[in-house]
């Protein structure tokens, strides 16, 4: 049977690009005549029956804005055995056909759990839209664009103050468990040092490093550091105790995940939302959209959450290099 109707989901961190997504998936999906239904508040939205209908009209002026119109909630009900019933029996009531996830690795998780949980009648399709950039299966979700661009923009300003007074900033952003952002943020702001969960650190080196630096006259160190790679507060400690200069935190926090999403972020999710409803017109059941080697692609959901991301060592090493 021929899919008709697609409920959209937009769950976990927002992103920003997730409008544009939306955007996307509902004008493609009218535009081939299938209905669109959109779940407000995430899974906990889902699960309380919480459904909007979504028109051509209902996305104007959108792909602009950050965050999501239908806006998300953390949901713990969704991964007990009474909510995922509730939330199956919401989407057969609304006789959806198909759900489209606009998230990442937990957000799968759960719409691989739908899935089964509606013996495989609601068929589920992913497209990623995080700012960590961690969600196997893709070379880039949406929103880690502008995620990048918003934190470097933050550090040129900290770097102008750092010189100014000869100080060490340590900058912290987003990534609990991986560091995809800080590397890229680390890089394209020219940071001294990167501190991400997968790459093990030597702090009495650093310190050493920062010393012998300051010197041979360099006066000012940027250390951008994943959330999930240490305790920030204890290495600015160490690095004042030990290399004697002053040093800064500074804490970039939800700035990171809100703003305008980028053309790159915009056209990414564009190009994500078309995919999706292409996959579901050919009658896929359990894929995520992505880009891998520049092309967009399609492949298995439940390796999007299950799988792990390998950080670009080159990268990390191309950023030692220019760092010198």
């Amino acid at each position: 049977m021929k899919a008709k109707r697609i409920a959209i989901v937009t769950s976990g961190g927002d992103a920003p690009g997730m409008n544009a997504a939306i955007r996307a998936v509902v004008r493609t999906a009218i535009f081939n005549g299938l209905e669109v239904v959109g779940i407000e508040r995430g899974y906990q939205g889902l699960i309380e029956g919480q459904i909007v209908n979504l028109s051509l009209r209902s996305v104007s002026g959108i792909i602009n804005r950050g965050g999501t119109i239908l806006k998300t909630v953390r949901c713990e009900e969704i991964k007990t055995a009474k909510g995922m019933t509730k939330a199956v029996k919401v989407l057969e009531n609304n006789k959806v056909d198909y759900l489209a996830v606009i998230g990442g690795n937990g957000s799968f998780n759960g719409a691989w759990q739908i899935y089964q949980a509606s013996g495989k009648k609601v068929k589920v399709i992913g497209i990623p839209a995080s700012i960590d950039n961690d969600v196997a299966g893709t070379d880039e979700t949406v929103g880690f664009d502008t995620a990048t661009n918003t934190a470097v923009e933050a550090i040129d300003k900290i770097r102008d103050t750092a010189t100014s007074h000869e100080r060490v900033f340590v900058v912290e952003v987003m990534g609990r468990d991986r560091g995809f952002l800080a590397l890229q943020v680390g890089l394209a702001s020219g940071a001294e040092f990167i501190l991400v969960p997968e790459v093990k650190y030597d702090l009495i080196k650093m310190c050493s490093s920062i010393s012998n630096g300051h010197k041979h006259g360099k006066t000012s160190y940027i250390i951008v550091m994943a959330e999930g790679a240490g305790n920030s507060q204890a290495i600015c400690d160490q690095i004042h105790d030990c290399a004697r200069l002053e040093v800064r935190f500074s804490n970039l926090g939800y700035i990171q995940r809100g703003g305008s999403p980028t053309a790159r972020s915009r056209i990414l999710a564009e190009k994500f939302g078309e995919k999706s409803v292409e996959l579901i017109l050919k009658g896929e059941k359990t894929k995520i959209v992505g880009i891998k080697d520049n092309k967009i692609s399609a492949s298995s959901l439940d390796y999007a959450w299950k799988g792990t991301k390998e950080l670009d060592k080159k990268m990390y090493k191309l950023a030692e290099i220019l760092a010198i």
